[in-house]
């Protein structure tokens, strides 16, 4: 059986067990923590075997993650007043801390952290036994790769965060908090540590694990943790490396860049995957796209599934994407219902809208109106044509994008308006080249504010990119839009009270 699909069925297998048997993180061992007799670690073919489920844990991100991630920024509404209203209300910044989502998002990232730590204890049991160091270190680079990951969203959410030492979660009995700027010098220290022992390709390169880590997912992730310490010449450092290695390319079909032709694109640097296996029935690893999808609509395959209505684009966004005269990329980003449309109309300012703007996507699927949103995420969408014949469920077979080139692109960009400095492109290229696939017209000489706006254009919805941006900046301003009122004290989530009752270290956040 081929790794990748070895991973998927991991996913699925995994997912039934945490269905049935969720307690909370303290409860019980991390998964494939307990090291038993029944493990051989003389056999190094099974080396690779904790790796897949660690790759497993992490593609099986539980729905609520990423738009916990997400939904505070002003591209992004929840949908539905009255259903969810604490997710609502988080959008709105009233943090209810008793919030199930805030306990399960916090749960599912140490938990895959955990597993992450089990993976590497045992990778190193393997090489004890006569297994190959260069492989186990390879190993070991990926699984810390995935942990760096998980630890930079939970500090960007909460802050002040655990860096864990091992896959004992008991651990977090006796840890004191770690501030977030020592979290993000972690996580620069072991993607240093990672790095050498990294795959030097595109992640679809690799015929191992088809999509799997390489040394450029680790320096990304090294200018994200440079870029959330305001450290611009680390960020155009670190994107600069992968900017000259000539790996990576804009895909030019950004419509599908987002649906199945975009799987495994040379645009993207880590990416969730999910698969039908081309066939109609029998197995099935997917991810529960559901959450983004429309309520109601009249798709062009009959049959297929619609979803619940719970993220939208603001009409904020909307509405500075017709202001620059975009198509391609608003097109691409919202499903527009016409209830949606007449809104947008009601400002006297767009009341005349261009023809293309329409309830029916470009392949052909009617966005009917719902009660929860006036819009939906096109990212996050997939055309009923593109289901395999047979399956009805919305976004089937969808992989989940992380973090693509042009983000790439734009963060190094934004570090050399900021004052760092680069022989590997200038502001104006990297910029330009994101804008050209957009059909917009070149700049030249760009300011810190247009390379914000270009990343507000082009990874709106895009697992929290601009709400991280704009707190990083003090930009409160722009989070204080359509009656929200955003301030300081707001920029982090208050710890879940589920995990202030285990551990007593963060009831001093609580009082």
């Amino acid at each position: 059986m081929k790794p990748v699909k070895y991973i998927l069925l991991t996913v699925s297998v995994a997912g039934m067990l945490f269905a049935t048997a969720c307690h909370d993180l303290l409860d019980e061992p991390a998964e494939n923590r307990a090291f038993t007799d029944e493990t051989d670690y003389t056999i190094s073919g099974n080396m690779i075997l904790p790796l897949i489920g660690t790759y497993a844990d992490f593609y099986q991100r539980g729905w609520e993650d990423i738009p916990l991630l997400a939904v505070r920024g002003d591209d992004v509404n929840h949908g539905g007043e009255g259903d969810q209203q604490d997710y609502a209300n988080t959008d709105k910044f009233n943090y209810n801390r008793n919030f199930w989502m805030f306990n399960s998002v916090w749960q599912n990232m140490y938990k895959d952290i955990f597993t992450a730590h089990s993976a590497m204890e045992q990778v190193d049991l393997y090489i004890a036994n006569g297994a190959s160091q260069t492989m186990g270190d390879q190993y070991i680079a990926e699984a810390k790769v995935l942990r760096g990951w998980l630890l930079l969203q939970l500090s960007r959410m909460w802050g002040d965060v655990f860096i864990t030492e091992s896959s004992d979660p008991s651990q977090l009995y006796s840890l004191e908090l770690s501030p977030k700027t020592e979290v993000m010098q972690h996580i620069l220290d072991q993607m240093d540590e990672a790095i050498p022992n990294l795959p030097d390709m595109r992640p679809n390169e690799r015929t191992d694990i088809p999509g799997g880590v390489t040394r450029y997912t680790a320096l990304v992730l090294k200018a994200m943790a440079h870029l959330e310490m305001e450290n611009y010449q680390g960020v155009a450092d670190a994107t600069g490396s992968i900017i000259s290695s000539g790996l990576f390319t804009l895909e030019p079909d950004f419509y599908n860049l987002f649906k199945i032709p975009g799987k495994l694109n040379d645009e993207n640097l880590l990416e969730l995957q999910f698969s039908d296996f081309g066939q109609g029935s029998g197995d099935n690893i997917s991810h529960l796209f559901d959450f983004y999808g429309p309520q109601n609509w009249t798709p062009a395959v009959e049959g297929a599934g619609d979803g619940w209505g719970f993220f939208e684009p603001s009409l904020k966004w909307i509405r500075f994407m017709l202001d620059r005269g975009e198509r391609l990329r608003l097109e691409t980003s919202v499903l527009f219902t016409n209830r949606g449309i007449a809104e947008i109309q009601e400002d006297p300012d767009y009341a005349d809208l261009p023809e293309w703007i329409s309830n029916t996507t470009p392949s052909g699927d009617v966005i009917n109106d719902f009660p929860r949103g006036l819009f939906s995420s096109g990212k996050h969408y997939l055309p009923s044509n593109q289901l395999t014949e047979g399956r009805t469920g919305y976004g089937t077979n969808k992989n989940y994008i992380i973090i693509r080139y042009a983000e790439i692109l734009l963060m190094h960009a934004e570090a050399l308006t900021r004052g760092a400095t680069s022989s590997v492109m200038t502001a104006d290229e990297a910029v330009n080249e994101v804008r050209q696939r957009a059909g917009l017209s070149m700049l030249s000489g760009v300011t810190p504010q247009q390379v914000m706006d270009e990343k507000f254009a082009e990874l709106a919805m895009e697992l929290g990119i601009r709400y991280y941006d704009m707190i990083r900046l003090d930009n409160y301003n722009a989070l204080s839009y359509d009656g929200r009122q955003f301030t300081a004290d707001k920029e982090y989530l208050p710890y879940p009270q589920a995990q202030v009752d285990l551990l007593p270290v963060l009831g001093t956040d609580a009082e």
